[in-house]
Formats: structure tokens, C-alpha cells, sequence
């Protein structure tokens, strides 16, 4: 015990003894572990944000998206390919009672980003083309004037509702002030076309719908959208909402059924279409989210190998400049695994210490960034595992002794009578 005191001391008094080439080399840990700490809390914050948009919109959800996929696999149109198999057809076909009783309600959807204009004001926004079915389907508010009418989901009417954001963006009012009124009846250039203002949607803030949040978005009737907007006649998904939670199971089974009717298919490994419920997406965002945090932490571990590398280069260059110290200590005794002990806790104090302080850099970090994402109006939640810090701790000291191994083998390898004539 008293030997590894001893190493202990003398291996912080040679770290102190060079302070400078110490920080520049504790520099580097300090910025590997701080860059895992900071993507890890960071990755599962934005998990946990993409997830609570989803739960928002209810657990009684299923979504109908075009072209067939794994049901733990991302859908085709997630991985960019367009599919347009799904039809408006298919959509009134799956909210007819006879087909889907289960079904309270759906919504077709198609997506696209347009330019706004008013007067001298412009700015590129979301737009949704839907159905007046909207706001029951997706439990959205109005904040001022009204929705759709049945009749406007195909009479190609030019009307706009507007979140709240644009809104904002383009007239220049709060949400909450009562001037927002006057925005209903004026006119919009949607693209260079002219659009009838007649809502406004309330503030939902984080929680969106298809990753794309409400506030920033333009909802226009389907139709419209389709033909004079976007020029195409697919949907891009349809969403029902079903009675009640236990009656998924049920309704996706008559969901498919009606789906191969229409589109004539015989054989389900022919399907074109997938049918998601909310636990299937929340499963499958999920999966998604933690492979690309577990890729940004592998990436995030190459600056701790850099910083490793660092401490190898420092502790050779130690052991260069201490060799008449390492021959006088083998001279009256010290044995090679002495100085292999010495070099390596030299190697994981500096280690540590980087370690340490590169994980309160992170949670500093990672906590003022959920701050501002917070007071931004979003769902961003400062999460951290105290795993990720132990394993920080643990990685840290591995680095030392991983990297100190070969400085320290080298200096044990000195011969005494060659290190005392050494000038």
C-alpha cells in the first residue's frame, strides 16, 4: 500500500512539475469524453422529443403508408422513394363502417413545402393538403375562424388554414393577440396562387405530426393540393382513428382486407401499401433513433483515441527526458514492474482527470443546450444515464492504461549503467 503512495505522489508531482504539457494533454480526453456525453444526452433527448410528437397524437392511431415494408423496418417513403399506390379511393373505402368497423374517423394526407407570400412578407413553409377530417383525427384546435367543410375535400376551393407560426411569421401578430382575428378573410399567395384565408391553428408547440410540426405549416384542402399545388393524384399516407386502443389488432386486419380488395391483390406477400399502429412506429422510431445515437457515439469515440494517442506521445517524451531518473531508481532497486507501475499511473491520472472534467464539460453542456431548446417552446428533456458516466470513467482509465503501455514498457526496458551515463 505504501509502495502504490508513494507512485501515486511522485506521479502527480511529475504531472504538476510540467503543468502546461499536462493540460495540453488532459485537453484531449477532456474534449473525447465531453463530445460522448454531450451526443449521448443530446441523442436521447432528441429520441425522446420525436417520441413524445408521436404520443401525442394518440394511442388509437393507424397510419396507412404506401409500398410494402417490415413492420420493425423504416417505410419505403422514409427511405426517399416515392410510392403512389394509395388513392383518396382507398381512403373512403377504409372509413366506410361496412369495411372498417372499427374506424371513428381518417384523414388523407399529401406534404410539400411551398412559398407564402402576403404583401411585401415571404417565407417557405409546410404545406399539408388534407381532408376536413383533420382536426378529429389528429385532436388539433382551432385558435380563430374555422376548418374545411366535407364539400372542400374535392371542389378544388382555394382556402387556406394557417398555423400558428406562419401566421405569425406572415402578419406579424402573437397567436394570443386578438388582432389575429383580422387575418380571417385576407388573401395569401400560396406558390403565386391566391388563397383564402379562413383559420388559424392553436399553438401546439414540440408536438407535430409526420416530423413536420403544425405551427410551421400551411393546410390546404386535399384536392387542391394534389392538382393545382403539387400536380400529383397519390396520397401520401392516410391516418384512422379507431374506437378504442383493442380494436387495433382488429382494425388493421379489415384495413388490409379492404387495401387487396382495391388494389386487387390476392396473395399478402404482393401488399403495396403497410399498415402501421402507433406501437409499431413508436418501436420502429425507436430502433432508428438508437442506431443513429450508437453511430454519433462510435463517432464521437475517435477524438478519445486521439486524445490517447496523445497521452502515448507525452508519456514517451516523458520517459526520453526522465531516462537518469528511471536508471537512478533501478539503481538502487526499483524493479522494471516499479516502473512500469509508476508510468502507467502517470498515463491514467492524466486520463482520469480528463475524464473527469470532460463529464462535467458534457452534462454542463448538454444541460444548457436542453435549456434553450426548452425556452424555444420545445419537448427537449435534459436526460442523462448515470451509466454513460461510469462508462466515461471506465473508458477513461482504459485509455490510460491502454495508451501508457507501451511508454511504460520502453522505460522499464532501460538498462541502469546505460541511463546514468546518459547526458
Amino acid at each position: 500500500m505504501d509502495f502504490f503512495l508513494f507512485t501515486t505522489k511522485t506521479a502527480i508531482k511529475n504531472l504538476l512539475a510540467n503543468k502546461l504539457r499536462s493540460f495540453l494533454t488532459i485537453l484531449g480526453i477532456i474534449i473525447g469524453v465531453a463530445s460522448v456525453i454531450i451526443i449521448f444526452a443530446i441523442g436521447r433527448s432528441a429520441q425522446e422529443l420525436i417520441l413524445d410528437q408521436v404520443r401525442g397524437i394518440g394511442s388509437n392511431l393507424i397510419a396507412i403508408i404506401p409500398g410494402a415494408s417490415d413492420e420493425k423496418g423504416p417505410p419505403a417513403p422514409a427511405m426517399g422513394i416515392s410510392i403512389t399506390t394509395l388513392k383518396y379511393d382507398d381512403l373512403l373505402a377504409l372509413k366506410r363502417k361496412s369495411n372498417v368497423p372499427e374506424v371513428v374517423d381518417g384523414a388523407g394526407y399529401v406534404m410539400g413545402t411551398v412559398t407564402a407570400e402576403w404583401r411585401k412578407e415571404s417565407l417557405n413553409a409546410s404545406l399539408t393538403g388534407t381532408t376536413a377530417s383533420y382536426l378529429n383525427v389528429e385532436n388539433a384546435q382551432l385558435a380563430y375562424g374555422k376548418f374545411f367543410q366535407p364539400q372542400d375535400d374535392t371542389n378544388f376551393s382555394r382556402i387556406a388554414v394557417l398555423g400558428s407560426q406562419v401566421a405569425q411569421d406572415l402578419f406579424g401578430y402573437d397567436i394570443n393577440n386578438q388582432q389575429m382575428k383580422n387575418v380571417l378573410g385576407r388573401k395569401i399567395k400560396i406558390n403565386g396562387k391566391k388563397f383564402l384565408v379562413i383559420g388559424i391553428l392553436a399553438k401546439r408547440g414540440s408536438v407535430a405530426f409526420g416530423f413536420s410540426s403544425q405551427d410551421d405549416t400551411i393546410f390546404i384542402p386535399l384536392k387542391t393540393a394534389q392538382k393545382i399545388i403539387l400536380g400529383i393524384n397519390h396520397l401520401g399516407f392516410i391516418r384512422l382513428r379507431i374506437k378504442d386502443e383493442s380494436m387495433i389488432a382488429s382494425a388493421k386486419d379489415h384495413i388490409k382486407k379492404t387495401l387487396r380488395f382495391c388494389h386487387h391483390i390476392d396473395n399478402s406477400s404482393d401488399d403495396d401499401f403497410s399498415v402501421r399502429d402507433q406501437t409499431s412506429t413508436l418501436e420502429m422510431i425507436g430502433t432508428i433513433t438508437d442506431v443513429l445515437r450508437y453511430f454519433l457515439l462510435a463517432v464521437g469515440s475517435i477524438a478519445l483515441l486521439v486524445g490517447g494517442v496523445g497521452i502515448m506521445n507525452i508519456m514517451l517524451i516523458s520517459v526520453n527526458q526522465r531516462i537518469r531518473e528511471i536508471g537512478l531508481r533501478k539503481a538502487i532497486g526499483a524493479r522494471n514492474s516499479d516502473v512500469i507501475i509508476q508510468f502507467l499511473l502517470e498515463s491514467v491520472s492524466i486520463a482520469l482527470v480528463g475524464g473527469i472534467l470532460g463529464i462535467i464539460l458534457g452534462l454542463l453542456t448538454a444541460l444548457i443546450f436542453s435549456l434553450v431548446i426548452e425556452h424555444l417552446g420545445y419537448h427537449w428533456p435534459f436526460l442523462i444515464s448515470n451509466w454513460s458516466i461510469f462508462i466515461a470513467l471506465i473508458v477513461s482509465f482504459m485509455v490510460g492504461i491502454v495508451f501508457g503501455v507501451y511508454p511504460a514498457r520502453k522505460a522499464a526496458q532501460i538498462s541502469p549503467m546505460e541511463a546514468l551515463r546518459y547526458e
